[in-house]
């Protein structure tokens, strides 16, 4: 999935701007901060070529719209990542509700790095306790076979 969320506010007056008066986009309204929406739109066919397979999907994320593209065989895991990802923010904000809609967002990120992190360094301690068993039944094996 690809983000199409514009970088500086300069960018993001101009993308409003362009969408605004774009008959063919979709108005984006924020929704309200309890809940996440996922709408999508397949991007229009404008000649005789296969329609690509890519989609335009609203995602609401602590009450915020963002548009993004997103391949359609994906879409199902970006919802799934939308729900998670909007019951953590909204999480975060229970415990610090002063927070800004860009504060919330980074803390969010910081705290679900954390968690990929801590998987990451379990699946590779698991990883290694596997080797080094398998180096043991091996041995043991190999020892057994030397007794027989």
């Amino acid at each position: 999935m690809t983000n199409n969320h514009p970088k500086s506010s300069e960018e993001k007056l101009a993308t409003n701007q362009t969408r605004s008066t774009d008959p063919k986009s979709q108005k984006i309204a924020a929704t309200g901060a309890g809940t996440a929406t996922v709408s999508a739109q397949s991007k229009p066919n404008t000649n005789n070529t296969p329609e690509p397979q890519i989609k335009k999907v609203d995602i609401s994320i602590a009450g915020v719209t963002y548009p993004i593209y997103c391949p359609v065989h994906e879409q199902e895991e970006l919802r799934s990542a939308v729900f998670y990802i909007n019951d953590y923010a909204q999480e975060l904000r229970k415990d610090a509700p002063s927070l800004s809609q860009e504060n919330l967002l980074v803390l969010c990120c910081l705290n679900l790095y954390e968690k990929i992190h801590a998987n990451q360094r379990d699946d590779e301690d698991r990883l290694q306790e596997s080797s080094r068993s398998d180096a043991l039944l091996n041995k043991i094996l190999k020892d057994a076979q030397s007794i027989l």
